[in-house]
Parts: C-alpha cells; sequence; structure tokens
C-alpha cells in the first residue's frame, strides 16, 4: 500500500472538497443546481472507495483524506442549512460533533495501525444525511411537491442514528485498543 498516489480515487476525494465552495455559494439562490452539485460530489464518497479497493489503489493518504473529505462535505451542507433556517442548530451540532469524535479516532486507529470499518449503522446514518439534505435544500423546488417535512424527519433520524453510530463505534474502538 503506496502512502501517496494521485489517481483516480484521490482525485475523486479532491473533487469533492473543491466542489465545496461551489455548492456554499450557488445553493441559496438556485437550489435545484446546488442538489445537483451536493449530489454529485456524495456519488464520488461511494465511487472512490469502491475504485479504490476494486483496482488496489487504496493508499495510506486516501484511506485519511477519503474520510475527511466526507466530513467536510457534510458538515459544510449542514452549517448552510442552519445559515438558510431549514436545521436546528441542535440537530447540526450534535451531528457535527460526532463526525469530529469518529474521525479523531479513526485517525488515532491509523496511528496505531488498527482500520475499524464503518458499519451498516454509519452507513444508513450517512445515507439518511444525505436525503435529508437533497431534500431539505430542495424543499418544493420539484414541482411543488413538499420535501421539507420529509428532510426535517430524516436529519433527525440521521441525527439518532450518529449517535448510535458513535457510540458503537466508540465502543468498538477501545475494544480494539
Amino acid at each position: 500500500m503506496n502512502t501517496w498516489r494521485l489517481n483516480l480515487p484521490t482525485i475523486l476525494t479532491f473533487s469533492r472538497i473543491f466542489s465545496i465552495p461551489l455548492f456554499l455559494l450557488i445553493t441559496p439562490s438556485h437550489p435545484v443546481v446546488g442538489t445537483i452539485i451536493f449530489a454529485l460530489a456524495s456519488v464520488t464518497d461511494f465511487l472512490d472507495g469502491y475504485i479504490a479497493r476494486r483496482t488496489g489503489q487504496i493508499t495510506k493518504f486516501g484511506m485519511i483524506l477519503d474520510p475527511i473529505a466526507d466530513k467536510f462535505l457534510i458538515i459544510s451542507a449542514l452549517i448552510l442549512l442552519v445559515d438558510m433556517a431549514l436545521v436546528s442548530v441542535f440537530v447540526a451540532v450534535v451531528i457535527i460533533i460526532r463526525e469530529f469524535l469518529i474521525t479523531a479516532l479513526r485517525v488515532v486507529a491509523l496511528t496505531r495501525k488498527l482500520v475499524i470499518p464503518a458499519a451498516k449503522e454509519g452507513k444508513v446514518k450517512t445515507f439518511a444525511q444525505i436525503c435529508a439534505i437533497i431534500f431539505l435544500i430542495l424543499r418544493d423546488s420539484i414541482l411543488g411537491i413538499d420535501l421539507y417535512f420529509a428532510g426535517t424527519v430524516l436529519i433527525w433520524i440521521a441525527m439518532f442514528l450518529a449517535v448510535y453510530s458513535g457510540i458503537k463505534y466508540t465502543i468498538l474502538f477501545w475494544k480494539k485498543i
């Protein structure tokens, strides 16, 4: 496993990070375009890991950068949604604290050459977050369909899944350490 190599998975990860300013600037005035940018960036989250595993292009750098890029995207979206008065500060802060905590534990685990894979609950949480963010941004932009309520329910579900999966991950971390 290489420490650093510019490959397709790494390029996809960087594209996720570089899409954030564009997403933040465009979304308030053009929610559909912002949603497309966010959705494409979210897809790179799944693609980079899949391609890296499938083609044997896993690098230590990618193992560290990928989850950080994911957190940057989600945290940026949450802050934007709070600014747009679409998500409560409480929900955003709980999710953000969980993301920082788990990222810190992952970094510590990596320094000890431990890889703690993402649990099923964490993957469901990520999916719920992505769907919630998309629904909240779109609100009623698609044929007047009200997606705000569904987005609000999903973001609360994502918050509870974040807490649950964060506790589960922390327990697993301490057992492996």
